[in-house]
């Protein structure tokens, strides 16, 4: 077990953030997490995977455990259906490619998302009307108290729009060392109708998609709208959109017709915050190295050398700026480590 000590965070975060770690110990496996749990000469730990959502203003003053456990495995199979057990340490897009290439449906719709497999029940991860917890079956996370495994159902997750368990009660008591996926083999259930999708495969000339073809729709979408982070730091959306209830949304749609919006059932609807926030005059600005991207508001940006505290202070200023013109509170999708 080898402790390195201030280690710079830059490339172990997707926004590039030159944070510095105190102390820093890579995690390969369970029983590695387990006995860096129990060291007693740091007592403060920090847990760190894909660092895809999150954004660090400060530098971190504690044993900065990267949770890098690999392995991908058929656990359970019959006809129509498989269960994968994914490490936690397993690069999320290049896992989906992998159950892709295997003729397993549903992350499709998933793909190029960044981060860590690890990292994706804790926020239920969700793209073009896709969740994580619709292919859930369960996770198996590590208390850090007292260094213990334990499953979660999907019903113990406490799934919702961004949120988990893990966000809430869960919050800082454990870690999430693997996931169990129930995928299909035959019979995809396809999702292409929500936003550019259908487009994009009309585009292409293709009437009755592949699996593969509908990721490959979303990769080209995602490209098309979002930065690379090892080009451009970033993290992806920034924000969560807002979800009203009807009363604050016959408000908000009494004043703005033409503003887009989906409804997310009888009494509640979702409005975008890229589009509030670009009507609030962000999109494409940029102050010193934090910006927002020109191709989407949704995605703040660190040209190079912005700290943590810049993009926060960038974010507090959107943030501000959305509430005073529209009334409507939009809340950060990433998790800020202070």
């Amino acid at each position: 077990m080898e402790i390195l000590q201030h280690i710079s965070l830059k490339e172990y975060n997707s926004f590039g953030i030159s944070a510095k770690a105190d102390y820093f110990l890579e995690i390969n496996n369970e029983e590695a997490l387990r006995e860096a749990l129990q060291l007693r000469d740091h007592p403060e730990k920090f847990i760190i995977s894909g660092g895809s959502n999150m954004l660090i203003v400060n530098d971190i003053k504690a044993l900065v455990l990267h949770i890098n456990i690999k392995g991908i495995e058929i656990v359970e199979e019959d006809e129509d259906h498989v269960i994968l057990k994914v490490m936690a340490g397993e690069n999320w897009h290049q896992m989906v490619l992998w159950t892709l290439e295997r003729g397993y449906g549903g992350l499709e719709n998933l793909s190029l998302i960044p981060g860590s497999a690890g990292t994706a029940p804790i926020q239920n991860i969700g793209a073009y009307g896709v969740e994580l917890k619709d292919s859930f079956e369960s996770c198996t996370a590590m208390e850090i108290a007292n260094q213990e495994l334990k499953q979660f159902s999907k019903e113990a997750c406490r799934f919702g729009y961004r949120d988990s368990f893990f966000k809430n009660e869960g919050k800082g008591k454990y870690i999430i060392t693997s996931l169990c996926l129930k995928l299909t083999k035959r019979n995809h259930k396809l999702n292409t109708t929500y936003g550019a999708i259908e487009a994009e495969l009309q585009k292409k000339g293709i009437t009755h998609p592949t699996i593969n073809e509908v990721s490959q729709a979303v990769i080209s979408i995602r490209k098309s709208k979002l930065p690379d982070p090892k080009e451009l730091g970033n993290s992806g959306s920034f924000f969560k959109n807002p979800v009203l209830d009807k009363s604050e949304f016959d408000r908000f749609h009494q004043r703005y017709a033409d503003a887009p919006y989906y409804k997310v059932s009888e009494d509640t609807y979702k409005v975008p915050a890229g589009w509030l926030i670009e009507q609030c005059g962000f999109k494409g600005k940029r102050y010193g190295d934090a910006g927002v991207h020109k191709r989407q508001a949704l995605v703040l940006v660190n040209y190079g050398s912005a700290s943590g505290k810049e993009i926060m202070d960038l974010a507090d200023k959107i943030q501000k700026s959305v509430l005073d013109k529209f009334n409507i509170r939009i809340l950060p999708e990433v998790n800020i480590i202070k």
